[in-house]
C-alpha cells in the first residue's frame, strides 16, 4: 500500500505549483528573502541594473556603448560598428553564447536565471522590494488582497501599481534606447508628438509590454514562457550542481523539540519549518527534488540556513550540489562531458577572436556589369565594364579612387576622378577597366584593384577580366 507522501511525490510533477486543481492561478506570496547569498545576489543586481540604465549612453569613438539597431541593420558592440554585411559574426556571437550557457547549464545548472536573468533581477530586486516597501510582507500582502476595497486598500493598491508603470516606463524607455540610441530617443521625448508618433507609440508598447510582465505574469515567465526552464531538463545530470535538498540529511521530516535527540527518535534535520517553500518565488518545495520550475535564485538556501542556526543544527542542508553529491558523498567532478564542452567552447572562442580581429572597417565588392560583354577598342585595347559596392564602417569620409595592380598595361575609367564615401556610408558606382589583349591568356586575366582613400590603400579586391579568345 503507498504512504501518503508517496502519492504526493507523484503528483507534484503533474502539473506546475501555480496552478490549483481547478485551473486557475495560485498566486505566489514569497516571503522577504534575508542572508548572505541575498546580499551577493543585491549587489550584483544593483551593478546590473546600474550597466543596463547607462550604457545606452556611453560613447566609444562617437558610436554607443551597445546598439541592436534592428531597424537601421546597425548593431554596434562595445564602440564596434557591425553591419549586415557583418552578420556572420553576429550570427557566430550568438552560437557561442549558447554553448556558453548549455556549458553553465550542464555544470552549474540553472545558475544564470538566478543571478543574471533581467526578469529574475527587475522581478525580486525591484518590483518585490516596492511591493514589501508598500505592503509589508507575504503575510501582510495576503491579508490586503482578501480584505474589501476599503481607503487603505486603494490607496496601497494605487501607489504599487503608479510606481509600476513608472519604473516600467523607465525600463522600456531604455531598452528602446538600445534599438534606435539615446538620441533618438531623446528626440522622441522632446520633439513635439506629431514628429514622433511611431516612436511614440513604440515607447507606450514597451512601458505596458514590461508592466503587465512584472506586476501580473510575474513567475509565470520563468515557469511557463521562458524556453530556457524546459532546456535544462534535457541538460542537466547527476554530476549538475544544482540548489538541492540533502534528503539523506533532512528525511524523515519532524518539528523540533529541544529537549529529543532526533537521531535517537529518527528524524533527520529538516524540522518542516517550511521556510524554504514560503520564500521561494517560484511557489515549489525545493524539497521534492530537482524541478523545471527551480530558478535557483538560493533563497531558499540563506532561509533554511537561517533556521538551522536557530536550532543550532549544521548549515547547509539545502545548499549547491550534485545529485551524486547527495547521493553518495562524491565530490564535485569535471567529467568527459564538461571537458567536451570546454573544448568547444575554448575553440569557439579562438574563432571569433580571429573574426573580429581580423574584420576592417571598409569593405568593397567588384562584379562584372549585368548583361555586359567586353568591347573592343583600337590598337587592341580591350574594355570591361564592371560595378563596385563601397562600405564605410567608419565615422571618417574618404576620397575613393581605384588603381590597378602594378605591371599591368591598362587604366581605370571612373565617371568622377574619386567617389566621395561619407561616414558609415553604402554606395555602389560603375567603371571600366582596359587591357591591352597582350595581357589575356584564353582570353581571360585575373586581377587586382588597389582602392585608395584619400591617396592611402585601404582595400585590395580581385577580379577577372575578360576579352576575346585570340
Amino acid at each position: 500500500m503507498l504512504k501518503e507522501e508517496d502519492l504526493y511525490e507523484d503528483e507534484f510533477r503533474d502539473s506546475i505549483s501555480t496552478i490549483g486543481e481547478d485551473g486557475k492561478r495560485i498566486w505566489v506570496y514569497p516571503k522577504k528573502p534575508k542572508g548572505m547569498f541575498h546580499k551577493w545576489r543585491l549587489v550584483l543586481s544593483i551593478f546590473l541594473i546600474a550597466f543596463l540604465f547607462v550604457a545606452p549612453h556611453i560613447k566609444i569613438g562617437g558610436q554607443p556603448l551597445i546598439l541592436i539597431g534592428i531597424l537601421e541593420r546597425k548593431f554596434v558592440l562595445f564602440g564596434q560598428v557591425f553591419w549586415p554585411q557583418d552578420l556572420y559574426i553576429f550570427a557566430f556571437t550568438m552560437i557561442l553564447m549558447m554553448v556558453f550557457i548549455i556549458l553553465f547549464t550542464v555544470v552549474f545548472g540553472r545558475v544564470f536565471c538566478g543571478w543574471v536573468c533581467p526578469q529574475t533581477i527587475f522581478m525580486e530586486f525591484v518590483f518585490r522590494k516596492i511591493e514589501y516597501w508598500i505592503e509589508g510582507d507575504w503575510t501582510r500582502q495576503k491579508k490586503l488582497n482578501k480584505q474589501p476595497w476599503n481607503k487603505e486598500k486603494i490607496f496601497k493598491k494605487t501607489a504599487k501599481h503608479s510606481i509600476f508603470l513608472l519604473v516600467s516606463f523607465l525600463i522600456g524607455n531604455t531598452f528602446l534606447a538600445y534599438i534606435i540610441g539615446a538620441d533618438a530617443l531623446w528626440e522622441i521625448q522632446t520633439d513635439p508628438l506629431s514628429a514622433h508618433l511611431g516612436g511614440f507609440i513604440a515607447m507606450v508598447v514597451f512601458s505596458l509590454v514590461f508592466y503587465g510582465v512584472f506586476a501580473f505574469m510575474r513567475e509565470q515567465v520563468c515557469t511557463t514562457i521562458c524556453p530556457y526552464g524546459r532546456l535544462q531538463g534535457v541538460l542537466l545530470d547527476k554530476d549538475s550542481i544544482i540548489v538541492a535538498y540533502d534528503h539523506k540529511r533532512g528525511e524523515s521530516r519532524g518539528r523540533f523539540k529541544k529537549t529529543e535527540n532526533r537521531e535517537e527518535v529518527g528524524k533527520g534535520d529538516c524540522i518542516d519549518c517550511k521556510q524554504c517553500v514560503h520564500v521561494c518565488p517560484t511557489g515549489i518545495d525545493i524539497r521534492n527534488g530537482t524541478q523545471l520550475e527551480c530558478v535557483n535564485c538560493t533563497a531558499c538556501i540563506d532561509a533554511c540556513d537561517d533556521i538551522m542556526e536557530a536550532v543550532n543544527l549544521p548549515k547547509g542542508l539545502i545548499r549547491y550540489a550534485s545529485e551524486n553529491n547527495i547521493e553518495g558523498g562524491k565530490k564535485f567532478k569535471f567529467t568527459k562531458r564538461m571537458q567536451a564542452y570546454t573544448a568547444l567552447l575554448g575553440l569557439l572562442l579562438v574563432i571569433w577572436g580571429a573574426l573580429v580581429f581580423t574584420r576592417t572597417d571598409f569593405e568593397a565588392v567588384v562584379l562584372k556589369k549585368r548583361g555586359s560583354t567586353y568591347q573592343v577598342l583600337e590598337n587592341g585595347i580591350i574594355s570591361n565594364i564592371y560595378e563596385i559596392s563601397l562600405i564605410n564602417k567608419s565615422k571618417e569620409s574618404f576620397d575613393v579612387q581605384l588603381q590597378l595592380e602594378d605591371g599591368l598595361e591598362g587604366s581605370i575609367s571612373m565617371p568622377k576622378s574619386s567617389i566621395s564615401l561619407g561616414p558609415e556610408e553604402q554606395i555602389k558606382d560603375n567603371f571600366v577597366i582596359r587591357l591591352d589583349s597582350k595581357e589575356l591568356k584564353r582570353g581571360q586575366k585575373k586581377l587586382k584593384i588597389k582602392i585608395l582613400g584619400d591617396g592611402e590603400e585601404l582595400y585590395e579586391v580581385k577580379t577577372s577580366f575578360v576579352g576575346p579568345l585570340l
